[in-house]
């Protein structure tokens, strides 16, 4: 590879060049460097290292793949006071994230006909694909505003979950700041997708806790072997969108006006400090919020479906929220010292052992991080270790595209699908439209967490293995 030089063990640095204001570092494993091909998420890395403000050095994730703009797999930390902010560096799902439940019941107890009426219980409450709206729209319309200002707290009070749940939410459920004056109309009108998982890589997965390999932190998060666990993976859907799309068009306008060069329309970016920037981080806000009462909605959805098929209160199976963690997000942190506005596009906020931000109950562990593979393959659980701090307090946030959604289509057979799936129950019958979310399409997630747990950046949990997967048709 011409453009990565060897950093350090799994680590890879790209040297400032041309109008570059910083290094950029790639972390991949020796497996993942043999097989990366060098596409358009290393140039678009050098162009988020070409703003003003940027701090050295911009990350590569180990699950990188191109994206628009920033790629996914992307962290740039602009300085607080002098540095950018990019729609596009956050990307249009903001605050695509994952929650993670766990329960007490065996899953060897569960046979293929209860899990198959459990995924239909699920689908009957919470709609999948690209465009459905919310069972919850004469709720949602007259609500909207505390909603949004308010976020998961709200929809809690509201009898929407229980009273614990806001402990085990990034930022309580509610990020400050939002401002529904800076979200335009079209973007309110997309508001009605309130629990709802859309496409795409997005999805409702019934598993299993495999194997826990730190047992002290397993019992801090409620992690045992052989127990059934519920993962959710959903965004702001349309509302997001229509915001990063309403202000990547508005930066790239306003640019010009401050002297901004731009290396790529996916990085349009302003100062953080004027009109448009403190405009775009209360707009974003509104999302993140959106997109944390989403997945408390369909955990509550979540909740009423397996009472109604196993019978009794939702307590009695435990289904207690084990965490909830955001991706695609710009925020405000300070990280030895230094005051920065954090892009992660693909990415999740990772705070190690004692970290104040911690939730109080995971203050001495760190917080779970949830990494989820793709349907057929592993998930992991991991915890931070204090060296993460060299990367922004970051780390991936899934496996990573191995091949685009159209090469996946081309590439891989329903045949080939379904022989990965295995015995994994998969919502619907029409194999062909998931053929871009095969397990063929996505790295391999032993590898990708195995890059950061070989260096002492992250530590392994908990593995978890999928028995049925609720996904959306279409592609957000």
């Amino acid at each position: 590879m011409s453009l990565l030089e060897p950093a350090g063990k799994n680590c890879y640095r790209i040297k400032r060049r041309g109008n570059m204001k910083a290094d950029v570092l790639v972390y991949l494993n020796r497996q993942l460097y043999q097989a990366f091909t060098e596409d358009q998420s290393l140039q678009q890395l050098m162009d988020a290292a070409s703003l003003e403000g940027v701090v050295d050095p911009v990350i590569g994730m180990p699950d990188i793949h191109s994206g628009f703009g920033l790629p996914i797999g992307g962290v740039m930390a602009m300085d607080s006071e002098l540095g950018l902010v990019s729609a596009g560096a956050v990307g249009m799902d903001i605050n695509c994230g994952v929650r993670l439940l766990r329960t007490n019941v065996d899953p060897d107890g569960l046979d293929k006909t209860t899990l198959r009426e459990l995924i239909k219980a699920i689908e009957k409450r919470v709609p999948s694909g690209v465009g459905r709206k919310s069972k919850h729209e004469a709720f949602i319309s007259p609500h909207f505003n505390p909603l949004i200002h308010d976020g998961a707290p709200f929809l809690i009070d509201q009898g929407y979950g229980r009273p614990e749940d806001v402990d085990a939410i990034e930022e309580g459920g509610c990020i400050s700041g939002a401002d529904l004056g800076s979200v335009s109309k079209e973007a309110r009108k997309r508001g009605l997708q309130l629990s709802t998982i859309g496409g795409g890589n997005h999805f409702i997965e019934l598993g299993y806790v495999d194997t826990v390999f730190d047992h002290h932190a397993g019992d801090v998060y409620g992690l045992h072997e052989g127990t059934l666990t519920v993962l959710i993976h959903t965004g702001s859907r349309g509302f997001g969108h229509q915001i990063c799309t309403d202000y990547t068009a508005s930066m790239k306008k306003k640019a010009a006006g401050h002297k901004i060069e731009l290396p790529s329309a996916g990085l349009a970016s302003v100062p953080i400090t004027s009109g448009t920037g403190r405009r775009y981080l209360a707009a974003m806000a509104c999302a993140i919020n959106f997109a944390f009462c989403n997945r408390q909605w369909i955990t509550d959805d979540v909740r009423k479906a397996f009472s109604t098929v196993l019978g009794g209160d939702d307590r009695l199976f435990d289904l207690g929220l084990v965490y909830d963690i955001a991706h695609n997000t710009a925020r405000f942190e300070e990280i030895n010292g230094k005051a920065m506005l954090i892009h992660r596009k693909g990415a999740a906020r990772a705070l190690p052992p004692k970290h104040p931000d911690n939730p109080k109950q995971y203050l001495s562990t760190g917080h779970p991080v949830l990494i989820p593979g793709s349907m057929g393959t592993a998930s992991y659980v991991v915890r931070a270790e204090p060296g993460v701090s060299k990367i922004y307090n970051s780390v991936n946030h899934g496996a990573g595209r191995a091949l685009s959604r159209r090469a996946a289509k081309k590439e891989i057979s329903v045949e080939e699908l379904k022989g990965r799936l295995s015995e994994v129950l998969v919502s619907g019958r029409n194999f062909k439209a998931y053929l871009d979310e095969a397990p063929q399409a996505y790295k391999d997630i032993e590898m990708v967490i195995d890059t950061f747990t070989e260096i002492g950046m992250s530590s392994k949990v908990a593995r978890l293995l999928p028995l049925a997967v609720i996904k959306g048709e279409g592609s957000d």
